[in-house]
């Protein structure tokens, strides 16, 4: 081959590659259309259709029963759909199954380990299962949990036991992380730990998809949240929407009146100046929340 032949060759596998590079980086992590699954004639999911960007955390909220457990066990696979189609990074996620655990760090809802094993063999048996292991990012994990490597699974409590969890998750250092309910048993120090160690997987570049009842931070650190009510997605909001949408809810009770609520329409210092000639006798101020934007789909439930 002569020296332009070569060239030639060089410049199209190059092309080549920078067409993949480019259909990769603009391909969503997570695309679902029309989900449906059916136990019998008991509805899981109807017709869910939800997307996830690459690099994004997204909080998965609603009540129990809702279908939250069950969209994240369609996506794994571990159970198959009625209906619809999914994908992960492009892949389907029932027929390129293998390829798509390989990328993938699950987190379940129920944590149950082998109970006479001690966390640092537990850790050493997870390893196991990846390509390398990394002891020092392991010992940093342990320390950032603050979770003692020799104890046994049997004698830790169950926050302690969520904590294992979240570090045989970790370990993979994967490319999508999907978190069930990942914060309950843990206290509200850890939480705001745990959602910091998140941020930082992000902005390593993984993709973090996450069900949650603790709406206070997946409001603060979740790019979006997405509010499923049985078993389908009724509302969307990114952070942007949340800043620029939400209310401020007054409450104020006066010496010897009754308390009273509002939802604030006027300028805050004219509210302030009016506020200023009242006895107060209590005064709070607080923006509305993702846990009422849920109060609003689920009021009169049971």
């Amino acid at each position: 081959m002569d020296s332009i032949g070569y060239l030639d060759v060089k410049f199209t596998e190059s092309l080549y590659e920078s067409l993949v590079i480019s259909k990769e980086n603009s391909m969503d992590a997570i695309e679902i259309q029309n989900l449906t699954k059916f136990y019998g004639s008991v509805r899981g999911v109807e017709n869910l259709s939800l997307n996830i960007k690459k690099g994004e955390i997204v909080g998965f909220v609603g009540k129990n029963g809702a279908g939250k457990s069950t969209t994240i066990r369609l996506l794994l696979n571990f159970i198959f759909p009625t209906d619809g189609q999914m994908k992960i990074f492009g892949m389907d996620s029932v027929k390129e199954t293998k390829k798509i655990k390989e990328i993938t760090a699950y987190l379940p809802g129920e944590i149950n380990y082998y109970s006479n094993m001690r966390v640092k063999e537990l850790l050493d048996y997870a390893e196991t299962f990846l390509p390398e292991r990394d002891n020092d990012y392991k010992e940093k994990l342990l320390s950032y949990f603050e979770l003692n490597p020799e104890r046994k699974i049997s004698e830790l409590s169950l926050g302690n036991k969520k904590k294992v969890g979240i570090i045989v998750c970790l370990l993979k250092k994967a490319k999508l992380i999907i978190l069930d309910e990942p914060t309950s048993g843990l206290d509200p120090l850890m939480q705001k730990k745990f959602f910091h160690k998140l941020l930082k997987e992000r902005d390593r570049g993984a993709t973090i998809f996450l069900s949650s009842h603790n709406l206070s931070d997946v409001e603060q650190y979740c790019d979006r949240v997405e509010i499923i009510k049985d078993g389908t997605i009724v509302k969307s909001l990114s952070q942007s929407h949340i800043r620029q949408e939400r209310k401020l809810r007054v409450t104020y009770k006066e010496k010897g009146r009754a308390q009273i609520s509002y939802i604030m329409n006027k300028d805050i210092n004219v509210l302030i100046k009016e506020l200023a000639n009242k006895n107060l006798e209590s005064l709070e101020l607080k923006y509305q929340s993702i846990e009422e934007e849920l109060e609003k789909y689920y009021k009169g439930d049971k």
